[in-house]
This record gives structure tokens, sequence and C-alpha cells, in this order.
């Protein structure tokens, strides 16, 4: 989306050729394929783990961390290797929607016209609000060393890692809608009155 809102913004010509299906497709196999490579590393080295702890995980679902803890192997190098993993995971990424919020920021200063820098700024910034609380609790899910992972506040952190970006969605986006916002203000307006 950021990339897709970059060439919208600062090449707006070229955004049909440098937009295209088979550009769009290739984005989507590399982040696929990209995201497959981590979470199979992961799963290859957790299946032949030997158990000696309790076989019940204190988690809302099966991730690697929680599976880790359970084994009674020295993990060391595993956790060391998916440290590097996951930073490279988060890196990147995070670096191309950085590189491209930038890049529109520093169009809109040189726009001339305030009413599109507006516009502009007020389409990326429910997508970086998204973003952030996305990447922000899997950064402290995901980088946060072994030695202090607990399930409680794991499970804190992946409820908050995926549901609030997914009630969050409606509202950010919604309330760009004039008809929702026109709603929203004769509702304010009611209240007053009572």
């Amino acid at each position: 989306m950021s990339y897709d809102r970059y060439v919208a913004i600062c090449r707006p010509l070229q955004y049909p050729i440098l937009m295209r299906g088979e550009i769009c497709y290739l984005l989507s196999v590399a982040a696929w394929c990209w995201s497959s490579v981590q979470a199979l590393t992961c799963s290859l080295y957790v299946l032949p783990l030997p158990y000696c702890k309790s076989n019940v995980i204190k988690h809302y679902m099966c991730d690697y961390p929680a599976l880790v803890q359970l084994s009674c192997s020295d993990n060391s190098a595993f956790n060391k290797v998916t440290y590097f993993g996951d930073f490279l995971v988060f890196l990147i990424p995070i670096s191309v929607i950085l590189a491209s919020y930038i890049a529109i920021f520093l169009q809109v200063l040189r726009a001339h016209t305030s009413g599109s820098g507006h516009k502009a700024l007020g389409t990326c910034l429910s997508h970086l609000c998204v973003v952030g609380i996305f990447y922000g609790s899997a950064i402290l899910m995901y980088m946060t060393p072994a030695s202090s992972y607990t399930p409680e506040k794991s499970m804190v952190i992946i409820a908050f890692c995926t549901m609030v970006p997914a009630i969050t969605n409606p509202f950010i986006y919604s309330l760009r809608n004039r008809d929702v916002l026109a709603a929203l203000r004769k509702l304010r307006a009611k209240c007053a009155v009572l």
C-alpha cells in the first residue's frame, strides 16, 4: 500500500506503468515467499524438538515462541537465528514503508497547493496508523529476548496485534467517507440536544 501511494502521489503520470498487474503480482509473490521461508524455517526447527515440560500451551494460538519455551533442549542458537530472521522480516517492509512515506511527505512539502497536500497526507495517515499498530505489536512479540518471554505478556500482545488493527480498520478508513462523517455529526448534534 505504501508503494502504491508513493506512486500515486509522487509519480501520478507513471502510475499505470509502475503499478501494472505484473508488478503487483510480483510484489505479492515476493511478500508471500519471504514470509513463508521464515515460517518454514521456524516450523522445521520446532517440529523435532523434545518436549519434557507440560504439553499445554498457554496461548491463543500455537506460535513458535510458546513451543520453544516448552522444549527441554538448548535453544540459544535457534533464538539467535530467529531473532536475525525476524529482524529481516520486519526491517525490509518497514524500510520500504518509511521510505515511501518520507518521499510522499517531501513531495507534499514541495507542492504549493495546501489542499492537495492535506488530502495526500490524510490518505496516508490512516494507513500509517494501522501499520504502526500492527508492526509495533509484532515487534514487541517477536523481537524481545526469549528470556523475557511470558505466556501472559505474549497473549496480550498477540491479541493486540491481531484484533486491534482489524477492529480499527473500519473506523480509520470509514471516517474518510463523507456520509459516515455526516452521520456522526448528526449523532453528535442529537446527543448535545439531549
